[in-house]
């Protein structure tokens, strides 16, 4: 088929990823080409060039000295993000007819607002809970927009504005490979406020385990504050890796710690841990619960984090093996794109008929 996936324009689709949204988007890019798919991306400047992506087109702006002046003015990061969605939807109106189905894979609200625009399927995948311009542009959408949910978390969140179902994201198994664990824990991510890494290594500490934490600063006062005072022989921080990197860092711990302070939408870390052998111990918000069976991992009571303790204890007696398998059969690459292909398949058809 021929489909146009629409990624970020603020983060670019390249190692080290920023983020689950870019690792997702790699993914699942590179899988339909394996599959014989012909895909476009759009992507931010800075993207793997193997991708072959369009790059979205993010203008520097020469406002005027009035438009500066003006107390409604926004930041300009967010009028340059605008016009860049706004000049693709324009291109993909322009080459209506080109693709069979456009995939949104971005959090921006005019690949939604915009989609009535192209008489193609608009496949959406929800990434987050509700967000307000996201929210609104449901509202402009017609019969060519369609939702996918990265868990039953999110697909209730949505439900009120945006019907849904769930594909669970995917794992490419033969880059997250099985490793025999080691005595630390592990915690990976953004470093901020809401992944609280900070609860994760005082859980660790009190569980007498030691920790390392792999991932970019995303808040630097809170670093500052509450994670570097932290650091020390027990706690490490190893910066921001590589996907091939944090594999290797996973694979040896013997247990994966995911600490949300807020509602996660799907946590690829611990699916990505698990797949490797390594449990996870999590506290029980968003899609964790659903992510988490007792096969694979421990839940603990949100923002507890002596129980968090007792769920990394737990959690790292647990099989490898099996939690390998359980992995593999739950959360493989393959798994998601064979669903995304059956989505793509029955629009196409639907709009042929």
């Amino acid at each position: 088929m021929r489909v146009c996936v629409i990624a970020s324009s603020r983060f670019p689709i390249s190692e080290p990823f920023a983020g689950g949204l870019e690792a997702h988007t790699h993914a699942l890019v590179s899988a339909l080409r394996r599959r014989g798919h012909q895909v476009a991306l759009f992507a931010a400047p800075g993207s793997d060039p193997r991708l072959g992506a369009e790059l979205l087109d993010v203008p520097t702006l020469q406002l005027s000295d009035d438009a500066r002046r003006d107390i409604s003015n926004p930041p300009e990061w967010l009028m340059r993000e605008h016009h860049a969605y706004l000049g693709l939807m324009l291109e993909l109106a322009r080459r209506d007819g080109t693709f069979d189905v456009v995939h949104n894979n971005s959090l921006h609200y005019l690949p939604v607002a915009m989609a009535r625009s192209l008489s193609v399927p608009v496949v959406t995948t929800l990434h987050t809970p509700p967000l307000p311009w996201l929210e609104s542009a449901v509202a402009l959408s017609r019969d060519n927009c369609h939702f996918v949910a990265v868990s039953e978390a999110m697909r209730r969140s949505w439900a009120p504005v945006a019907p849904a179902h769930v594909i669970h994201n995917g794992v490419d198994p033969d880059i997250w490979t099985y490793g025999a664990g080691g005595p630390r824990a592990v915690w990976a991510g953004r470093l901020v406020p809401e992944k609280a890494p900070h609860e994760a290594v005082r859980a660790a500490l009190l569980a007498g385990l030691s920790i390392d934490l792999v991932g970019p600063v995303g808040d630097r006062a809170y670093v500052d504050t509450q994670v570097l005072p932290l650091l020390g022989p027990r706690v490490r921080h190893l910066g921001h890796l590589s996907q091939a990197e944090v594999r290797l860092v996973v694979a040896r711990a013997a247990v994966a710690v995911v600490s949300p302070a807020w509602p996660e939408p799907f946590g690829l870390v611990a699916a990505e841990a698990v797949m490797t052998g390594t449990p996870v111990a999590a506290y029980a918000r968003g899609a964790l619960p659903e992510i988490i069976s007792p096969e694979i991992g421990r839940l603990a009571e949100p923002g507890d984090v002596v129980d968090l303790a007792r769920a990394i204890r737990a959690a790292a007696s647990l099989d490898r093996e099996v939690v390998h398998a359980q992995a593999h059969r739950r959360f493989s690459l393959d798994t998601m794109v064979d669903a995304y292909e059956q989505v793509y398949v029955e629009l196409a058809r639907s709009r042929a008929a």
